[in-house]
């Protein structure tokens, strides 16, 4: 039997699994992500997150996506992570390192919000716009320690992200295939958008998306350094700093506990 807490940020949900007050399952990780994940016959999620002791910090988070691929790096499941040390007691600062695949990342408490120091991006020079067909866009790459797209259109609304998103999540200019996010300008303070996640497919939110697209509004002159980004779950809030770090804020929820038969 296995034990596992549903916790989501903004709507962007994860199965959590305790390596810490118990030992984690042992044999095929992608296959028990895939089952647990899955929306009609697991228990549904985005992604399955370890809880482990690091070694290059004292916490050490890894996530699986559904399909049973893992990530380096998720940012709503790194909020979900420190709630989940601060609500059981195994952390008590307000602030304190996780391990991820992207490196030792600092996240802090305040309030009922979670915030992540995610860490420097990285850009091509000057951050030119890709081309990417069939679909005549345009859209910027970015790495948050996980590959993104950002592409801006007039109403990501009318987006057909169903049939976009695969597409270009697998296109041949990315190897390691990408996450892509359609995004509406609404002003200097605020945009609004919608993400195809690699390896999940549509979700509520993405966190390192969401710091990708403040990343490309600011750099482009879209937007400010500071911005609220409204997804479908809810809303992000990026601060882009001069040192090329990304700062993300936002609530976290607990859903349920329960016991998964093994």
């Amino acid at each position: 039997m296995i034990n596992f807490t549903k916790m989501h940020g903004i709507g962007n949900d994860f199965v959590i699994l305790d390596g810490i007050g118990s030992e984690l399952p042992t044999g095929n990780l992608a296959e028990l992500s895939q089952q647990m994940c899955s929306r009609h016959r697991g228990i549904g999620a985005d992604g399955l997150i370890l809880v482990e002791r690091g070694k290059n910090a004292p916490w050490r988070m890894r996530m699986l996506n559904p399909d049973g691929s893992e990530s380096e790096m998720c940012g709503n499941g790194l909020r979900c992570f420190a709630r989940y040390l601060l609500d059981l007691g195994y952390e008590k600062a307000a602030e304190f390192p996780v391990e991820t695949g992207a490196g030792v990342l600092v996240v802090s408490s305040s309030k009922d919000k979670i915030k992540v120091d995610m860490g420097r991006y990285s850009v091509p020079p000057k951050s030119t716009p890709t081309p990417i067909l069939p679909y005549g866009l345009y859209g910027f790459p970015v790495s948050m320690g996980n590959p993104h797209l950002v592409i801006f259109v007039p109403d990501v609304a009318a987006v057909p992200l169903a049939t976009w998103g695969p597409e270009l999540e697998n296109h041949v200019a990315f190897p390691e295939r990408t996450n892509v996010h359609f995004v509406q300008v609404l002003d200097r303070g605020n945009v609004r958008m919608r993400t195809w996640e690699r390896g999940a497919g549509i979700t509520l939110a993405c966190g390192t998306g969401a710091c990708s697209v403040g990343v490309v509004s600011s750099l482009t002159g879209k937007s400010e350094p500071e911005l609220r980004i409204q997804l479908p779950g809810g809303e992000l809030f990026i601060e882009v700093r001069p040192d090329q770090h990304v700062m993300m804020s936002g609530p976290t929820a607990t859903v349920f506990s329960g016991v998964w038969p093994s």
